[in-house]
C-alpha cells in the first residue's frame, strides 16, 4: 500500500462533496460533542436526514400495512406511484449500519423508484440493532417478501414480477434474503435484485480503507466496525452467510444491479460481488459511478449524478421485470 493516501473528499463530485459536507456540520451541531447512545444517534439522526427526504415525486397512494412475521407484525411502507393495476414490486430496505435511519429518512428515495420505474415500491420498518441482533432483521425482511409475493400489496401490484433491493446494510439483507429464499426452496419468488453501495463482508479492503477511509468520506472502517459489533452476536456469525453474504454460494439468485460508488471504503465488496456473481452464471449489471460516495443516491436533490445513478436503476429495474411478450 506504499504511496496509497487519502484526498480528504478532493475526488468527490462537487455536489456528492456539498452533501457530504452539509449532513456532517449538521450531525456535529446536533451531537454537541457527545458521546451518544443508540437511541440519541438515532435521533440525532432522524434530524440530520430530515431535508434531504423532502421534495421529489408525488405518488398516486401512500399507505402503510403490516406483514406478520414470527417476530410480531412488520410495518411496511407502499408507494405506488400511479392508479393503472399489476405494476412491478420493489421491497426495498433502507441502509444506517443496522443502527439508524428509517422509513422517514429513505422516504424521498423510495419515492423515486417507484416514480421512475413505475413500480410499486414497498420499505420495510426492520427493527434496529443492538436491541435486535441478527438475524431478527433479516427475518423481517424476508416476511415483507413473503408477504407481498402472496398478494399484499393487492391490484396494484403483480406478485409474479416481485423484485428487492437497499443501500448498504439494505443491500447486505436483500442479497441474503435471496440467498435464504433460494435455500428454502422459494428462490423463484424474487425476480430482481438491486444493491447499493452494499456492506456484504466484515474485511475491507486494506486500499480502500486507506483511500477512503479518511475526513472528507460518508462511511469510516471504525463505523463499520461498530455497526456488525451491534448486528453481530457471536465470531461463529462471521462466517455465517446469512449474515456475511459475501461468504454465500451466488449461485442461482436472480438477476442484480449493483450501484457503486467509486469513493466508498466498500467499493472493493461490490466489486468482488460482481465478479463472483458472473462467475456463478447470475446475470449481473455492475456500474460504477465516479466521484460518488457512500449514501450519495440521498443527495438526488442537490446531485445530477445521483439523479443518473437513480434512473439507471430505475430502468434497469423496469426492463427487467417487464411483462414478458
Amino acid at each position: 500500500m506504499s504511496g496509497i493516501q487519502g484526498l480528504g473528499g478532493g475526488d468527490l463530485d462537487d455536489a456528492v462533496r456539498d452533501f457530504i459536507a452539509r449532513t456532517g456540520q449538521e450531525y456535529a451541531r446536533q451531537a454537541q460533542g457527545r458521546a451518544l447512545t443508540p437511541v440519541e444517534a438515532r435521533e440525532v439522526a432522524e434530524k440530520v436526514r430530515a431535508p434531504w427526504r423532502t421534495g421529489g415525486p408525488v405518488m398516486h397512494r401512500t399507505t402503510e400495512a403490516h406483514a406478520p412475521s414470527a417476530h410480531g407484525p412488520v410495518r411496511l411502507r407502499i408507494h405506488d406511484p400511479s392508479p393503472e393495476s399489476g405494476k412491478p414490486i420493489l421491497i426495498y430496505v433502507h441502509g444506517g449500519g443496522w443502527m439508524l435511519f428509517s422509513l422517514e429518512t429513505h422516504d424521498r428515495l423510495m419515492r423515486e423508484y417507484a416514480a421512475r420505474s413505475q413500480a410499486v415500491v414497498v420499505g420495510v420498518d426492520y427493527a434496529l440493532s443492538p436491541e435486535a441482533k441478527f438475524p431478527l432483521a433479516l427475518e423481517q425482511c424476508l416476511a415483507a417478501v413473503r408477504w407481498a409475493a402472496g398478494g399484499g400489496v393487492g391490484e396494484a401490484g403483480d406478485a409474479s414480477r416481485l423484485a428487492m433491493g437497499g443501500d448498504s446494510v439494505g443491500g447486505n439483507m436483500s442479497l441474503a434474503s435471496a440467498v435464504a429464499l433460494r435455500d428454502a426452496g422459494e428462490g423463484d419468488l424474487l425476480k430482481a435484485l438491486m444493491l447499493h453501495y452494499g456492506a456484504f463482508d466484515t474485511e475491507i479492503d486494506p486500499q480502500h480503507r486507506v483511500r477512503f477511509g479518511g475526513q472528507g468520506y460518508m462511511l469510516t472502517p471504525e463505523e463499520m466496525d461498530v455497526y456488525w459489533a451491534a448486528y453481530l452476536t457471536t465470531p461463529e456469525e462471521r462466517t455465517n452467510p446469512l449474515a456475511v453474504p459475501a461468504r454465500a454460494d451466488l449461485a442461482g439468485l436472480p438477476p442484480v444491479f449493483l450501484t457503486i460508488p467509486a469513493c466508498d471504503v466498500l467499493t472493493g465488496q461490490s466489486l468482488a460481488l460482481a465478479d463472483r456473481l458472473a462467475a456463478a452464471g447470475v446475470q449481473v449489471r455492475a456500474e460504477l459511478y465516479a466521484g460518488a460516495s457512500h449514501s450519495f443516491l440521498e443527495a438526488v436533490s442537490i446531485s445530477a449524478l445521483a439523479d443518473r445513478a437513480l434512473q439507471d436503476g430505475s430502468d434497469w429495474l423496469a426492463a427487467t421485470l417487464a411483462p414478458a411478450p
